[in-house]
């Protein structure tokens, strides 16, 4: 890398992956972490998600982090948009819940409607 413009053709190249990985996920999963869902716990959440998905060796998950959803008794909440983009929305999700999240809808397409926000 010499030159900026060198800089500026692997910034294009990167985001063209990210966003060809984005595109070919089978799963979309955003955690709630806006100031009351971190303090909730949503931080040990997402490393369990993304410990769960290393141990299952998952690749077509694209996982994310968004704001508050405001529904702060809720927190920590996960949303899980699956292949036919239809979102489920799940609450008070520990970092149990979201190992089990990864096992059961995400790998086995069953949503845990005990779990569900609704």
């Amino acid at each position: 890398m010499k030159t900026l413009a060198d800089l500026r053709a692997i910034k294009e190249k990167a985001k063209m992956e990210m966003a060809t990985r984005e595109q070919s996920a089978k799963y979309r999963i955003s955690v709630a972490m806006g100031t009351c869902g971190i303090a909730a716990g949503a931080r040990n959440v997402m490393s369990a998600i993304l410990d769960e998905m290393s141990k299952r060796n998952i690749q077509d998950v694209h996982v994310t982090q968004t704001g508050c959803l405001g529904y702060c008794d809720q927190e920590p909440m996960v949303q899980v948009t699956g292949p036919h983009n239809n979102t489920i929305t799940y609450g008070k999700v520990s970092p149990e819940l979201a190992r089990k999240i990864i096992a059961e809808h995400v790998q086995r397409d069953k949503v845990l409607a005990d779990h569900v926000f609704k």
